[in-house]
């Protein structure tokens, strides 16, 4: 499913060149269950941003369900993040001006699927995360948890291969965090591959293996 090879990626700071990536290589298979650990400054965001195809590395090869990354114009790394990648973030990203089933239904939109099939989609999507009862309700009538919620009812309504977490329990206490955590192992028990950045060691040994990642470099695999 993912393919990196010596990644590479340096920021200007100023005068100061920081390296965000140093030569990394990350193999993950499909239908695994990921978690990329480190603190902060470790590199894990850029490392999520390019997995994701919102960045660039300026050097080595990326490779996402055989797809050479690297070699995509912007055109396209959309198209593929809006069909191939669901993202869920540690600050929801919902809109406040929609309903939970209107935020959900926005990529559905976005790939132009007929009414009938949305209404469907949003629908199950939101059952999968136990939010159907709250589907008219906005974000703000929402607590943190539920809003967690609806933000992976809209990572998993398009279908996605991949669902990318970026810290998706690091606003919230620790008993809403279990519950997201459980929403994780369902969705990987059905068969998605799930890759969730967190610099919190209690979180990132749920998943099934953990990388860990320090100054840009992958130091540490465990299974």
């Amino acid at each position: 499913m993912i393919d990196i090879k010596d990644l590479c990626k340096v920021y200007l700071v100023g005068d100061e060149r920081v390296r965000a990536l140093d030569h990394a290589t990350l193999h993950i298979y499909p239908k695994e269950f990921v978690s990329i650990v480190g603190p902060s400054g470790s590199g894990k965001s850029t490392l999520m941003n390019i997995i994701g195809c919102l960045d660039a590395a300026d050097a080595g090869s990326y490779h996402l369900d055989n797809l050479p990354i690297e070699s995509y114009t912007e055109n396209q790394l959309a198209q593929i993040r809006n069909q191939k990648i669901g993202f869920v973030f540690q600050s929801f990203n919902l809109i406040p001006k929609l309903t939970a089933e209107e935020n959900v239904e926005l990529p559905l939109i976005y790939q132009k699927v007929p009414r009938a099939q949305r209404v469907e989609r949003v629908k199950a999507a939101l059952e999968r995360v136990g939010l159907s009862k709250r589907a008219k309700h906005l974000p703000t009538e929402l607590s943190g948890g539920q809003q967690q919620r609806v933000a992976i009812a809209r990572a998993i309504v398009t279908r996605p291969k991949l669902i990318l977490a970026d810290e998706p329990t690091g606003a919230l206490d620790s008993k809403t965090s279990q519950e997201i955590m459980d929403i994780f192992h369902e969705l990987h028990h059905q068969g998605n591959t799930i890759v969730l950045i967190t610099h919190d060691p209690n979180v990132a040994k749920q998943a099934s293996r953990s990388i860990h990642i320090l100054d840009g470099r992958i130091t540490e695999v465990k299974a």
